[in-house]
């Protein structure tokens, strides 16, 4: 009896093993929200990582995080790194493009798990508003795979993406100097 149910065991978990071996080698997750404001108003609040305190909801995380801001002042070649918390955990952002209908970051996490991705924010003019898009991508390692048989990552880091839009809009749409 006990070498049957070891058995099973073992067949069970070679296909979940395997079935995540199946799992796409690449991850986006994507969020995006309407914001009565001009792109050039609200591309400055992703671009400048002094400013991502107003609306992003990663900063909250630890009240105690440790951050550093390097290379330009915003734009380009602006960097941020932080270490925090269980929660916050540790990494580097660089901003590789911005303009004001795209901004394009280096995100590095360092922990609570080694990951490179890219998070991508773009601004589409619609008429008097901008639909904002924030996106991040990047490679799914057999870690990650296997992770996301058991946690719905889209959903995980969607939530986060949902707030951090909500507070960007506040933000962008607050009158001139409020």
């Amino acid at each position: 009896m006990f070498k049957k149910i070891a058995l099973l065991l073992v067949v069970l978990i070679a296909g979940v093993l395997l079935y995540a071996a199946t799992r796409p080698d690449s991850f986006r997750v994507e969020r995006s929200t309407r914001i009565q404001a001009p792109p050039e108003r609200i591309a400055p609040l992703v671009a400048d990582f002094h400013r991502w305190s107003e609306w992003s909801p990663y900063e909250k995380l630890d009240p105690a995080m440790k951050r550093s801001f390097g290379g330009a002042a915003s734009g380009p070649g602006a960097t941020y790194a932080w270490e925090g918390n269980d929660k916050a955990g540790a990494g580097r952002m660089e901003i590789l493009e911005a303009s004001p209908t795209k901004v394009s970051i280096k995100l590095d996490f360092l922990k609570p798990f080694e990951a490179r991705n890219t998070a991508d924010f773009s601004f589409q003019p619609q008429g008097d508003a901008t639909q904002v898009t924030w996106a991040m991508h990047g490679p799914a390692p057999y870690v990650s795979k296997l992770m996301g048989l058991f946690f719905d990552m889209d959903t995980l880091i969607g939530k986060d993406f949902e707030a951090g839009l909500a507070n960007l809009k506040t933000a962008a749409e607050k009158p001139a100097g409020s």
